[in-house]
């Protein structure tokens, strides 16, 4: 604590100075002095941010009974339902060393519960602690599960039952948060009983932020069609609902005689469309696109109230300032980097359109074009962030916008308001009706263009320098003027060069040791065609191969014999040893390896190799090995990730 209170002392006194500093003739010192107090500022708003979430994680793998209350209900990457449950109580763990949350998916059949937040539910589960990256560098799954307070995750192939509810649960803001999701659930499944199919579950997940009910294949050929956006509540949505609502109410308070000349009546359309935005904020689940959509719409209501410009770069800055103070963890993810990179770019090109003093397109033109360079925009702008999270580009994704967001801009929001308009009048279904007939034209969309030849292009992951740049570089074209913006050329060629040269660790080795691969001139070569699936998928993704495990696993590169496969590393021989006997076998494979991975406990390890059982690999985690010399330069993920909360098992 106090550290903390140094660095936020350290931090004022910074923001004083340079305050100061940049009234006289040291700008220059002041504007240094200040970025050196939001950097202060950012170290702080951390520390507050970690102590907040700061919950235990579960330190050993548990099967047994597991009780709790459904805090959220969602499909696991498998398509099976998944619980979130608080309020635990689990058999062999101390009170202090509770998980305040755990995640299990439902396999299997389940005939006796429908999940819905706010149930308690009992049921027989396998748990354990967040598991960490399957490479050294890749995504870290314990990071974002901290951050959610996600003690452990499982899942269970038993029946779950339903409890009644318990006397005294937790209330205040946990319960308020439990109504608004039985809420959400609510308001979804009325939504899918009136609109059948996929249709309905696209509208309550556009609606509610509810996509629970939606099949993968429907959510895979909206990321393949670039269309995975608009399942995401953010700027689109909550522009499009705060818009329309401000709108009408204009144009209804106009019809009024007289009242335009005693009120003001684009201020009480603010106020209502504000309120509007907050209400669907909270229905929707409150994700960092929704909150970064809501500030904005505030601030663009808000200069509307007070007269001002509503839609500058500087209501981006203070939503972005914001979301960081509230949410720091966010800078990495990509919804974040997205939903910004997307706003900063249109903002950009509306105001240069808005200050364009050429020629002009006739006005019935106008809303097509805005379509049109809204999408080209918006979709360059994340372009290099969706290729680095996701390691794919959607080939064909400009058509697909420009075929589906008009529809969505001009029939299914305005229905949705509609919807919850006449929804208290036993009406909505009118409107539910008419609802369905452009989502379904959306997701034809979505599938046709998905399914075309060449609708995907892979991308390998770029190194760590690359986002950075390419932010950079897209900033300093933003905000510098005229030909200064050149300059945000360099970091650009930086990055892309550094990215054409993104060099994929030769060897990798999961963290469980059951799966190796291993880099060859037809791709990744696996050392297996089934098991540790995850992993698999993960590692080709990363390298940018569409081939699946079982076709990676036929690629030359391992030979030997099943339970024993060996693979040339350079100079030296690695040896992946697995199924019945396996241990029986070590002593075999280091007699030709000088490297041998097990994913069982080995008591004996022959001497002249090193060997990576599962006792060992716990503690480094996932292995990335190069070829070095005449041996092997071997980097883990407990190296890479460093000593962070969230890597701690205390």
């Amino acid at each position: 604590m106090l550290v903390w209170s140094l660095v936020a002392l350290a931090g004022l006194g910074l923001a004083g100075l340079g305050m100061r500093l940049m009234r006289g003739r040291f700008a220059g010192l002041g504007f240094a002095a200040l970025g050196l107090a939001l950097v202060a500022g950012g170290v702080v708003s951390g520390g507050v941010r970690n102590a907040v979430v700061s919950a235990p994680v579960l330190d050993f793998r548990y099967y047994g009974p597991v009780e709790g209350r459904v805090v959220a209900v969602d499909r696991s990457a498998s398509d099976a339902p998944r619980v979130t449950l608080d309020a635990l109580r689990l058999d062999r763990v101390a009170p202090g060393k509770m998980p305040e949350r755990v995640r299990v998916s439902l396999h299997g059949e389940q005939p006796f519960v429908a999940p819905v937040p706010g149930q308690r539910l009992a049921m027989t589960a396998f748990l354990s602690a967040p598991e960490g990256p399957v490479e050294p560098g890749g995504f870290d799954f314990r990071r974002m599960a901290w951050f959610d307070r996600l003690g452990a995750v499982g899942y269970t192939r038993a029946p779950a039952l339903e409890l009644p509810p318990e006397v005294g649960a937790a209330g205040g803001r946990a319960e308020g948060g439990v109504l608004v999701q039985r809420m959400r659930s609510a308001i979804s499944a009325w939504v899918r009983a009136r609109i059948p199919g996929e249709s309905g579950a696209f509208a309550a997940a556009v609606m509610t932020g509810d996509r629970a009910h939606m099949s993968q294949q429907t959510i895979d050929d909206l990321r393949k069609s670039n269309l995975a956006h608009l399942l995401a509540i953010s700027g689109l949505h909550m522009g499009l609902l705060t818009g329309f609502v401000f709108a009408a109410l204009r144009y209804v308070l106009a019809l009024v005689p007289g009242l335009a000349d005693r009120v003001a009546i684009r201020k009480i359309a603010a106020v209502v469309a504000l309120q509007a935005g907050a209400f669907y904020l909270a229905l929707s689940g409150g994700s960092v696109a929704t909150e970064r959509a809501f500030i904005m719409v505030s601030v663009m209501f808000g200069a509307v109230l007070l007269d001002r410009r509503a839609i500058t770069l500087r209501s981006v800055a203070v939503a972005a300032t914001l979301i960081l103070l509230m949410q720091p963890e966010a800078l990495t993810e990509p919804g974040f980097q997205m939903s910004f990179s997307a706003t900063t770019a249109l903002v950009f090109a509306f105001g240069l359109m808005r200050d364009w003093r050429g020629p002009r397109l006739p006005r019935w033109v106008r809303p097509i074009a805005s379509v049109v360079v809204s999408s080209g925009v918006a979709g360059l702008a994340t372009a290099p962030y969706a290729a680095a999270h996701f390691n794919q580009v959607s080939h064909f994704g400009l058509f697909a916008n420009l075929a589906a967001v008009p529809v969505m801009g001009i029939a299914v929001m305005p229905l949705a308001v509609m919807t919850a308009l006449l929804a208290p009048f036993g009406l909505g279904w009118v409107t539910l009706w008419l609802m369905q007939w452009p989502v379904a034209w959306i997701l034809t969309v979505a599938s046709r263009v998905s399914g075309l030849d060449g609708a995907v292009g892979q991308v390998v992951s770029p190194g760590g320098w690359v986002l950075p740049l390419v932010t950079a570089g897209g900033l300093a074209f933003v905000l510098l003027r005229d030909r200064a913006r050149l300059v945000g050329l360099v970091p650009f060629a930086v990055a892309f060069a550094l990215w054409a040269d993104a060099e994929r660790p030769p060897l990798l080795v999961a963290p469980s040791g059951g799966l190796v691969g291993l880099m060859t001139d037809e791709g990744r070569a696996l050392s297996k065609p089934r098991g540790d699936g995850f992993t698999a998928d993960v590692w080709l993704e990363n390298d940018g191969d569409a081939a699946d495990q079982e076709m990676a696993a036929a690629r030359r590169g391992f030979g030997g014999e099943d339970g024993l496969r060996l693979a040339r590393l350079g100079e030296l021989q690695v040896a992946a040893v697995s199924g019945r006997g396996a241990v029986e076998k070590v002593a075999e494979a280091c007699a030709q390896a000088a490297l041998v991975v097990i994913s069982m406990p080995v008591e004996a390890v022959p001497s002249g190799c090193e060997v990576y059982d599962e006792r060992r690999l716990t503690a480094t985690g996932a292995l990335a090995i190069w070829p070095e010399g005449r041996g092997l330069r071997i980097e883990t993920v407990a190296e890479r990730s460093g000593d962070r909360p969230w890597t701690r098992r205390d």
